[in-house]
């Protein structure tokens, strides 16, 4: 049992984990030269119902938002939480919820990686901190994905 809980809480650059929380595919969209937002994606499991609550960022302000369809207009919206069900994964993704990184430092780069800090809290009012490096992907990354997985793919 020892064993499975320390493979549990090490890092790698696809998957990292702590005692409750699980990120998994994090990534960064890349930016342009003067572009001052982009957004961050990710997959999230918590073994316990929890709520991530905060993100934060050395090179950025980072809110947490949802994207949805209303009539023919999609809307982007910044919402104060993101609720997780105990075993349930919660994906983070273009058109979706994300991460939105406002007032960016510098621009990000294909093959660089962005600090994120991720604060969650649980129902009993205990956070958890997890700190989480985000690979930066091309610009277009995430359209050419999304064409191919719209496409069958």
């Amino acid at each position: 049992m020892k064993h499975l809980f320390f493979a549990t809480v090490l890092f790698s650059a696809a998957t990292c984990a702590l005692a409750q929380v699980t990120v998994a595919e994090p990534w960064v969209r890349g930016t342009v030269p003067l572009q001052e937002a982009t957004g961050a994606f990710m997959q999230l499991n918590s073994q316990t119902g929890t709520r991530l609550i905060e993100a934060a960022s050395p090179v950025a302000r980072v809110e947490i938002h949802e994207m949805s369809m209303h009539g023919d207009v999609m809307r982007m919206k910044q919402v104060d939480s993101l609720e997780l069900q105990a075993g349930k994964t919660v994906e983070l993704k273009p058109g979706s919820y994300h991460l939105m990184l406002t007032g960016l430092k510098q621009q990000l780069q294909e093959g660089g990686t962005v600090p994120v800090t991720l604060i969650f809290q649980d129902k009993a009012g205990k956070r958890e901190t997890l700190e989480v490096g985000f690979p930066v992907r091309a610009l277009t990354a995430s359209a050419a994905k999304m064409k191919n997985d719209r496409s069958g793919h």
